[in-house]
């Protein structure tokens, strides 16, 4: 479903300030894959993300989705094959729309536009029901401005516009860093159950080491823009955080060093 093969990409390249920011990656997820992404800061794991979703281009490599090759395709142009969350309650929605328009720009990502259809009857209908999903009364505030909505509302908001399309693929940006341990545990819950009822093939970078091997079926592990660790499925039901670090230690030869890693 998600296929890149030998992904370069380099940052000021022939000046003082040369970074590979990502050195040759290969990464293959079949359809249904949910895959957590950990990595100290600066390990290329937005950049990933960035080239995926056609904010950036890869200077060497491909991407393919879904058996196509989107090298060529902008990031609107990618939009009906990608949904992505940001960690930004902010981003991903328009706070002076009502989430009933917020909600029917997203259902037209992959239909013609137009809002007044996107709001009629039966797609108002539509929304109410995957609202209640969410189990935050929002079914009942259609027409309440999105800027209103508590960071998680707003989040929970934004992650169901990113799946309700059934995209091919789904981007999480570490969506609940920036949420109270309760929004983040209300987020990281509904996360699950979307994705695993809908079946979404899905990258989620988060710093919370728990979270990573909690969530998914595979686990990959990136530093200094190369996939260091990918973790089975098999492997990922054993595994724990202080077996992680070993392996960083082991493979790295030096301690894990970030300072925005949440290790439980």
């Amino acid at each position: 479903m998600l296929r890149l093969k030998h992904i370069n990409k380099i940052f000021n390249e022939g000046t003082v300030d040369e970074k590979i920011a990502l050195g040759h990656v290969n990464l293959d997820l079949k359809k249904g894959d949910f895959v957590t992404i950990i990595g100290s800061n600066g390990a290329g794991k937005s950049t990933l993300m960035n080239i995926i979703s056609g904010v950036m281009q890869p200077d060497e490599g491909s991407v393919e989705i879904d058996g196509a090759i989107v090298n060529q395709l902008k990031e609107h142009q990618r939009a009906p094959l990608i949904g992505r969350v940001f960690q930004d309650p902010m981003a991903g929605t328009a706070p002076s729309m009502t989430i009933e328009e917020n909600l029917a720009m997203a259902y037209s990502r992959n239909k013609p536009r137009g809002l007044r259809v996107g709001v009629n009857k039966e797609r108002r209908e539509l929304f109410r029901k995957h609202l209640e999903s969410l189990h935050l009364g929002l079914e009942s505030r259609l027409t309440a401005k999105v800027g209103l909505l508590s960071g998680g509302e707003r989040q929970a908001l934004s992650l169901l516009m990113a799946t309700f399309t059934q995209p091919k693929v789904l981007l999480l940006d570490e969506h609940t860093a920036a949420l109270d341990p309760a929004r983040a545990a209300l987020i990281t819950n509904l996360t699950k159950e979307i994705v695993e009822n809908s079946g979404l093939t899905t990258l989620m970078v988060t710093h919370n080491m728990q979270q990573a091997i909690d969530l998914g079926n595979r686990l990959i592990m990136m530093d200094k823009g190369t996939i260091i660790l990918d973790v089975d499925p098999d492997q990922k039901k054993s595994l724990t955080i202080e077996r992680l670090l070993k392996e960083f230690e082991r493979l790295r030869g030096e301690k894990f060093a970030s300072d925005r890693a949440v290790l439980g």
